[in-house]
């Protein structure tokens, strides 16, 4: 196929296309940080009936993220390419549905509260589908060199982070104020209103610059479609007997079980396990998102210097080390109570390398579809990016789900400001533990993985050669 990019990737279509990940990633945080403890602790609903909720979420995403990939990579549609057209369906989809979810009154019935909350859920989640599959297909297809493609990655990273570090730095002190009747800021119902209200508008906007920044690469996307007469299970099985995207699939579920465990917990173990207040939470969670984002130009110079696997690797060790000292935290906490300046060194060490989880697979994907066309003459962004969404969805959903059973477990009750030390301790136990038992699993995955940067080249060249080249 030939080669329109020549890898010139300016900076403001970086800009423009890594912008398109920051409504995405508020809203999608929101859902993964909120969600939970606003159905339970705010509309008062059991966590079970969320779980079971989110328990749907799973299927439905099985369906729609490989299907989108799919849909996306056979659209041929010469004035909006395969991307571009879901782009702006999903940027107005998700700016709606966003809205509606987080303006359910509490004076509503428990049963209709309910429903509400699964039809939003599941329609909001096909949104971000919509728009999540090709928006992250599109990043592959941008530039064809080993490093550029980190490069964009790295500029959609850091909007990502500063997508997630917004519902839960600065959104608490913005929407989350304590006053005379909520002294705990994060139980007004007000501020999931106003929080609703802000972040749609954020997401239409990052959406329309997306696609206005980033539609000269339009053509670049047609000319790998794929046939229609392609089977779409097929494609979604070839995809996972790729040696090399294995590792990546797996290990990325992996580290996602341990990022939806610190979004889906996290606001309910520094609330009740370590006692902070809205303020002391942003503070916290300001200085991880912080110290992800800074320490992205690390990991690209890393992953340049000693190629990806490598850097992947480290990235977990940090990050494991981080998780485990977490875990004594937990069991110290009355202590840390008094404290709270000692987390943040944790907190620190996490962010760290989770900076290095978030940029690099994408990269490393992108790789592995120069390998399947190297192995089978086609390319399918689509489909393997949609494996990607679906894994993350899917983490988080069986995540929620869990944790929602977990909460009622150990007795987790949302009309009490101070649970009992056993619930208190538990909850930070569920979070720290299973991210560790997380983190190992997805260094065993990724231990695996052995394509280089020298094999991609080879292969790109082999191209080249021929007359054809790739994306």
């Amino acid at each position: 196929m030939k080669n329109t990019t020549n890898n010139n990737v300016t900076i403001i279509e970086k800009l423009g296309y890594g912008i398109g990940n920051l409504g995405f990633g508020i809203v999608f945080q929101c859902l993964a940080a909120y969600l939970l403890f606003y159905t339970t602790a705010v509309l008062g609903l059991p966590g079970k009936y969320i779980g079971a909720i989110m328990g749907i979420g799973v299927f439905w995403d099985a369906v729609t993220d490989p299907l989108m990939g799919y849909i996306s990579d056979v659209t041929t549609i010469k004035r909006w390419g395969k991307r571009h057209l879901y782009l702006l369906i999903g940027t107005i989809a998700v700016t709606i549905l966003n809205y509606i979810l987080w303006n359910i009154s509490i004076t509503t019935g428990d049963v209709t509260k309910l429903i509400l909350i699964l039809v939003y859920v599941m329609l909001l989640k096909t949104s971000l589908t919509v728009y999540g599959t090709p928006y992250t297909a599109l990043g592959a297809e941008i530039s064809s060199d080993y490093n550029e493609r980190t490069s964009i990655q790295s500029y959609k990273t850091v909007f990502f982070l500063v997508g997630l570090a917004f519902p839960t730095v600065i959104g608490l002190i913005l929407f989350f104020k304590p006053t005379p009747e909520f002294p705990v800021g994060q139980l007004n119902p007000d501020g999931y209103n106003n929080m609703g209200i802000t972040t749609s508008i954020i997401m239409f906007i990052t959406g329309i610059i997306c696609i206005l920044t980033t539609k000269r690469y339009i053509p670049n996307t047609m000319q790998s479609a794929v046939k229609k007469k392609q089977n779409i299970y097929m494609m979604f099985i070839e995809a996972l007997k790729n040696k090399y995207f294995i590792y990546i699939f797996w290990g990325y579920l992996a580290v996602n079980i341990s990022s939806a465990l610190i979004g889906s917990l996290g606001l309910h173990v520094f609330t009740y396990t370590f006692m902070q207040n809205s303020f002391n939470i942003a503070i916290t969670m300001g200085l991880f998102f912080m110290l992800s984002i800074a320490s992205l130009p690390f990991w690209l110079s890393y992953s340049k210097t000693k190629d990806k696997q490598p850097a992947m690797m480290s990235a977990i060790k940090l990050s494991l080390v981080g998780s485990i000292i977490f875990i004594v935290a937990v069991l110290f906490r009355k202590y840390l109570i008094s404290h709270t300046y000692l987390i943040l060194p944790i907190i620190g060490v996490i962010g760290f390398g989770s900076g290095g989880l978030f940029m690099l697979p994408p990269s490393m994907t992108a790789d592995t579809i120069d390998y399947e066309e190297h192995e089978k003459g086609f390319r399918s962004e689509g489909i393997y990016f949609g494996c990607m969404t679906f894994g993350y969805k899917i983490t988080q959903s069986i995540v929620l789900f869990v944790v929602g059973i977990l909460l009622d477990v150990i007795k987790f009750d949302d009309k009490l400001l101070v649970q009992t030390d056993f619930t208190s301790i538990m909850l930070g136990l569920i979070l720290t533990v299973g991210s560790t038992l997380a983190l190992i699993a997805a260094l065993i995955s990724y231990k695996n993985y052995n394509l280089s940067k020298e094999q991609i080249e080879k292969i790109q060249n082999k191209y080249k050669n021929e007359g054809r080249g790739t994306n």
